[in-house]
């Protein structure tokens, strides 16, 4: 069996996108009455719908960050509910890597099944990236394989999943993780075949005779 091999991703490059708001819960990212696709395409021209209406100087109503491929933002990313949804909006709009003091855990298994990197840093660093992007443009570097970031101001180490890791930066998904092991597998079924199981039940006491 075969799979579709996965780009492989190293590194990450490009804008950063200030919008510190902490408890971004998943109906803000994509508003429930928009989840009428049948596909993981369509969902990005509605993500953060409200905040777009709601402040016209909405970080992604400025075209100054069209294109950015990292959102910094802030605590207890993509609480509420488990919508999958949310991160292919994200991605949609073009985000390749979401930094955060912290993400909600089902949001956080959504983002790697899907390739969207997620990186936690203290409150204090997201701020200075934040602040440093609001007053200039401010081009991000990621280096996924050292698990390092650098921007013109500021340069730190993050911790990522080490099977997440693995996945992305050899282009693979998590059925492809499991297909490279298919000999050992294999090997494995082989022998639990081959092996004599015997069930021995106790006796019943008592029996009608």
């Amino acid at each position: 069996m075969k799979t579709k091999k996965n780009q492989a991703v190293t590194h990450i490059s490009g804008l950063s996108a200030p919008m510190m708001i902490n408890d971004i819960d998943t109906d803000i990212i994509i508003p429930a009455q928009h989840l009428t696709q049948t596909s993981k395409s369509g969902y990005g021209q509605h993500a953060f719908a409200r905040l777009k209406q709601a402040d016209p100087d909405f970080v992604l109503n400025q075209s100054r960050y069209q294109g950015a491929k990292v959102l910094i933002t802030g605590a207890n990313f993509g609480c509420g509910s488990s919508r999958e949804h949310a991160v292919w909006a994200i991605q949609e709009l073009g985000f390749a890597a979401i930094i955060a003091p912290s993400y909600a855990d089902i949001f956080s298994n959504n983002a790697r099944k899907n390739g969207l990197v997620l990186i936690e840093q203290p409150m204090d660093i997201c701020q200075q990236l934040a602040n440093h992007s609001k007053v200039s443009l401010q081009v991000m570097e990621i280096d996924l394989l050292k698990s390092q970031a650098k921007t013109p101001h500021l340069n730190f180490d993050f911790e990522i999943n080490p099977f997440f890791q693995h996945c992305i930066t050899q282009g693979h998904s998590e059925l492809d993780y499991l297909m490279t092991h298919h000999a050992a597998i294999a090997e494995h079924k082989n022998q639990a075949t081959n092996q004599q199981l015997f069930i021995h039940f106790p006796e019943r006491s008592g029996a009608n005779s």
